[in-house]
């Protein structure tokens, strides 16, 4: 409260003073004021710190969207800063050419090259197919380099003549290859090294043709997917998946993007490839043994001395677990055991359509047939959804241990809590072609929507089909196996390689970002993962410079702060100094009071006397 004084030293004269009280009113409102002013400021710090987060996130996810936009496009060949190269998948059925092109690399050796198909000025990428496979040149090997010459001229006529001396050559052959004797093998590619040279002008040397394993086709499908989706690149955003890597002997884990898993189911074969970011332990030498053949440890960067890149896969492939082939399992182990019933308990089951088995793996009324040595066995579907699944049991060649591993096979334990998986081919094909029900996998969702699809007459099916109530995939062949084939991937995922019921990170998928992805991708990532050096050592200054403006641009943000900090300290002090010194005047205003009030004032007498 305000208090005034006053003070009367002669009759009739008065004299107010408020000297203390208004002074330190305007310092509590200055005080005020300043505290406002301070507040304000931190709120729009704040707003302007969350709009620049959301806008750098926004504009990190439009960059992203532009470059996968951009990855449609035609290719721009004028470009003289872009760098080719070529890879020949050599298959058992046939051969295809793939080319790839990169801009320069940014100089971060913790980067990894920006590797892209080439596009034609039509947008479709540059891909050519030849049948039959070079397998097929086993007893004429010296035309090996004549069945590859098409492909080479078709990918020499894309890429600019200026760059056809700089553009690295990979010949990688794969399954029907494999089949061969190895000296088949070697004379196929001797010839290819010799002849070649002679007529493209490409880098193809020794090491650029080979017959990789099925381990190194996994291996590069699974850093194609991973590539892809980003997994490789650096943590961006707080919302980014990561894990906890261990790599070699090192204590301190390393944390960096989670990468997915991938899980493709094809008509034959099946296969298997994830990341193992912890060291694996084993029961047994034998165990052990089993593991180092199914896991690769490799490092995808420039620099072998930094682990950033470092990554531990576990990949295998099973062989007749494709869906087809699976299937013809099933089919024979039906014949096997109705023919060796039939003649225990001298019963008839099958021999005729009017004494069928009734196959709870077919749609109710489904039939078909199973011939073998010179015998027909006749089916029927009864449409039994579960009870084609316990059929299926024996077919997954469970080994007798603890993890009761698919096929016997070792498999590296996988943490469901943290991890990420993309099933392709039939995973796809049998979620989505039918029951419509692709992408985002929901085991409940899909077991019942497989019983009600199985529970069906085939008569009800057949007719859907017709009236095209599928998808535009569908076939009839898919109509009717679709309730084995479901049954059968269900197993596959949760029997034998033991996924949650409720593991909620299984995606379906045919395509990643509307484009078909390749592991030639991934195989020419890993093979060039060299190339960014020249560039890195080329551009070292520039490198520097780049670096200390987003050194600065960063820490910006921070010197804000640091401001309004020495900011409010000075008002504290500057508070603390105005106190002081309305102290000081209180103490010498009350003295002044005192004085007055103890004075005597003279009488006039002696007033007239001085």
């Amino acid at each position: 409260m305000a208090r005034i004084t006053l003070s009367c030293l002669f009759p009739g004269s008065w004299s107010c003073t408020l000297p203390s009280a208004s002074l330190f009113s305007r310092q509590r409102l200055l005080t005020l004021v300043l505290a406002l002013v301070v507040l304000i400021l931190f709120l729009v710090a704040a707003v302007e710190w969350h709009r620049w987060s959301l806008s750098a996130i926004k504009d990190r996810q439009f960059e992203k969207y532009l470059a996968r936009v951009g990855d449609l496009e035609a290719t721009d060949t004028e470009n003289p800063r872009l760098s080719y190269g070529i890879v020949v998948d050599c298959g058992s059925s046939g051969s295809r050419v793939f080319v790839y092109f990169w801009p320069q690399h940014n100089g971060n050796p913790h980067d990894l090259l920006d590797i892209k198909q080439m596009r034609d000025r039509n947008s479709k990428p540059v891909v050519k197919k030849i049948k039959p496979g070079i397998s097929t040149m086993a007893s004429t090997p010296a035309k090996a380099s004549d069945y590859m010459e098409p492909l080479l001229s078709f990918a020499a006529e894309y890429v600019p003549a200026s760059k056809h001396k700089e553009t690295p050559l990979y010949i990688l052959c794969t399954a029907g290859m494999r089949f061969l004797p190895e000296s088949q093998q070697s004379a196929i590619l001797q010839d290819l090294l010799k002849d070649i040279p002679l007529e493209f002008d490409f880098i193809f040397s020794e090491s650029h043709a080979e017959v990789i394993s099925g381990k190194q086709e996994g291996v590069y499908a699974w850093i194609s997917i991973n590539f892809v989706l980003g997994r490789f690149d650096h943590i961006e955003d707080e919302d980014d998946a990561v894990v906890a890597v261990t790599i070699g002997t090192e204590k301190d884990a390393l944390i960096r993007r989670r990468t997915v898993g991938v899980i493709d189911m094809g008509g034959g074969s099946l296969q298997i490839a994830y990341e193992v970011p912890s060291s694996v332990t084993f029961t047994s030498p034998e165990q052990e043994e089993a593991a180092k053949a199914l896991l690769a440890e490799f490092n995808l960067g420039c620099d072998l001395q930094h682990t950033g890149h470092v990554y531990r896969v576990y990949v295998t492939t099973f062989l007749g677990f494709g869906g087809n082939f699976a299937r013809q399992r099933y089919e024979d182990m039906v014949y096997n055991k109705t023919v060796t019933k039939n003649r225990l308990l001298d019963q008839h089951i099958g021999v005729n359509q009017d004494a069928p088995y009734m196959d709870p793996c077919l749609p109710v009324g489904a039939t078909t047939t199973v011939e073998k040595s010179s015998q027909t066995i006749y089916l029927r579907g009864k449409g039994d959804w579960d009870a084609c699944r316990q059929q299926l049991e024996p077919l997954l060649l469970k080994s007798n241990d603890s993890f009761a591993h698919l096929n016997g096979v070792y498999h590296s334990p996988i943490d469901f809590t943290n991890s990420e998986f993309y099933g392709f081919s039939e995973f796809f094909y049998c979620t989505e072609d039918v029951l419509r029900m692709g992408g985002r996998y929901n085991s409940f969702k899909f077991a019942k929507a497989a019983k009600d699809y199985c529970s069906m007459t085939w008569t009800a099916l057949s007719d859907r089909y017709k009236h095209g109530l599928y998808s535009s995939h569908a076939d009839e062949h898919r109509v009717k196996y679709q309730c084995f084939k479901s049954a059968w991937m269900y197993q596959v995922l949760h029997d034998g390689f033991h996924f949650p019921h409720d593991y909620t990170n299984l995606k379906t998928a045919q395509l990643v970002y509307d484009r078909e992805v390749q592991w030639t991708l991934g195989a020419i990532l890993f093979k060039t993962r060299f190339l960014p050096l020249r560039d890195i050592h080329q551009d070292s200054l520039r490198s520097v410079h780049v670096s200390s403006l987003r050194f600065a641009f960063v820490y910006n943000h921070y010197l804000f702060f640091a401001c309004i900090l020495v900011v409010l300290l000075s008002i504290v002090l500057y508070t603390l100094r105005l106190r002081r010194i309305h102290r000081r005047q209180a103490r010498s205003s009350a003295m002044d009071l005192l004085w007055m009030e103890e004075a005597t004032p003279l009488d006039p007498e002696q007033r007239l006397l001085n």
